[in-house]
């Protein structure tokens, strides 16, 4: 809870006591203290700023300083109200206050978690257009498909700047919140929320040029979805190109407002398999116009900061299929890593040539979660067979009690996600060390060529994991 929603929520507490206490008319002052509740919503609202989990708070400012105000102008000889009265408000009094309370810390704007590298950490965020490729989700044939891309990178210590928001632009979440059966304002409060990353700050030079790792979205999500991980690499010496696909994100809203939503059609897995090649473009457009920033950025911060012939990329659930597939087609791409989501048919025919690790959890955990029984064939035989499969070395790594949403930030959202069903039975925070490790672990051997412990064998420092390895296969 941030520091004003509380101080808000005390003078609602403060206010009410005051209100409900009977006292003598001599003891004015303590009744005053209800007068102190409009002033702190006000200051938390102008401050901090509005949000719908606030609303109980603000009605209940409203209405103590509306009693304390007609307590004030009652006439001395005005009989006060019979007990049952008094006991019917005060039992609403303590229900409005428990809901007060109750729904910011259940929906908290919460705090991204500090990172566990070195390197402070700096984002930019850049708008492309690919000239010589249609819009496909378009109607119009002139219309040319536009990327944004959000980058972090290890940046020189900037101690005293304001940390960048978690998202820019709120409306990008409201087809996602719609998506959930939400109100569209419902994820409208996470554009309080700030990372660890400053907004254009001065790149680090500790290294000739980072390797790049480049993130890849799942379906109707966006490009901060993974931004735990994210800072994680970066922190540790990484730049993360993260790519909003339109269309198939949630919402990109683009430098001249415009807003792309997601298309209904990505609801179809027949339609889903068909674009698969075509988001895939989408990576091989950015890894071009990565170099064209490495030779000149246009934001003057990472010109040759960029280590081009050091590329990863990760993506999870359908951005994990757009990551295997990338990697299927554009040599460019050292290192592929995909988490949670079944392979597709093209990429399990041919294989991949590139060291791969494939993260996911086993068919207990996914029937917990309420997956179909075809859906958990598809998943576990397809990623089986992409590991078996993997010319250049494969892991494979299942760990129990995660669900989907857990490879993600989700469980940031509330303490209650597991028990509503969102995240799984895995402690959340034990789930973030396990999938940072492993993920940190892959990209400095493959593309730092560091030693990497945790991939030689089954791990003790997490002996819940299901981890296997395969080399990589000889030429002959």
């Amino acid at each position: 809870m941030r520091p004003l929603e509380l101080v808000l929520l005390v003078a609602d507490l403060v206010a009410c006591a005051a209100l409900a206490v009977r006292l003598p008319d001599t003891a004015r002052w303590p009744r005053h203290a209800a007068a102190l509740a409009i002033p702190s919503a006000a200051l938390q609202w102008a401050v901090e700023g509005p949000r719908w989990q606030l609303a109980p708070g603000y009605a209940l400012a409203a209405v103590v300083f509306a009693a304390w105000l007609a307590g004030a102008r009652r006439a001395p000889e005005r009989p006060r109200a019979r007990p049952w009265a008094r006991r019917c408000r005060r039992t609403l009094g303590v229900v409005a206050l428990a809901i007060a309370f109750a729904l910011p810390v259940a929906i908290p704007v919460f705090r991204m978690p500090a990172p566990t590298g070195g390197y402070p950490l700096g984002t930019s965020t850049y708008h492309w257009v690919d000239h010589d490729r249609r819009e496909r989700f378009a109607a119009a044939p002139a219309a040319r498909r536009e990327l944004v891309v959000q980058l972090w990178y290890p940046a020189a210590p900037t101690p005293s700047a304001p940390r960048a928001p978690y998202v820019q632009d709120a409306a990008a979440l409201e087809p996602l919140a719609h998506l959930l059966d939400l109100p569209g304002f419902a994820l409208g409060h996470l554009r309080y929320v700030t990372t660890n990353s400053v907004e254009g700050a001065p790149a680090a030079r500790g290294e000739p040029g980072f390797p790049v790792v480049i993130f890849s979205h799942g379906r109707g999500g966006f490009r901060q979805h993974n931004t735990v991980q994210v800072e994680a690499l970066v922190s540790h010496g990484y730049i993360v190109a993260a790519i909003d696909h339109p269309y198939v994100a949630s919402g990109v809203v683009f430098p001249d407002g415009r807003l792309a939503a997601f298309d209904p059609r990505m609801l179809d897995r027949a339609f889903v398999d068909s674009v698969i090649p075509y988001l895939a473009e989408d990576v091989s457009f950015t890894l071009g116009q990565l170099a064209a920033l490495n030779r000149s950025d246009p934001h003057g911060i990472l010109t040759g900061r960029l280590d081009l012939a050091r590329v990863g990329i990760f993506g999870l659930s359908l951005g994990g299929e757009v990551t295997v597939e990338s990697c299927r087609t554009d040599p460019r791409l050292r290192a592929c890593l995909a988490m949670d989501v079944w392979m597709p048919i093209d990429v399990v025919r041919s294989g991949l040539a590139q060291p791969t690790m494939l993260i996911t959890r086993d068919a207990a955990t996914m029937r917990l979660e309420g997956w179909s029984p075809a859906a958990i064939d598809e998943t576990l035989a397809t990623l089986r067979a992409v590991y078996a499969g993997a010319r250049g070395g494969g892991y494979l790594v299942e760990v129990p009690g995660m669900f989907h949403q857990d490879f993600s930030d989700a469980p940031l959202l509330s303490p209650l996600t597991s028990m509503l069903g969102i995240t799984g039975p895995i402690d959340r925070r034990r789930a973030r060390d396990i999938v940072a490790a492993y993920v940190l672990a892959f990209f400095d051997r493959h593309l730092r060529a560091r030693p990497a412990a945790l991939l030689d064998a089954p791990s003790p420092r997490f002996p819940e994991v299901r981890f296997e390895s395969r080399p990589a296969l000889r030429e002959h």
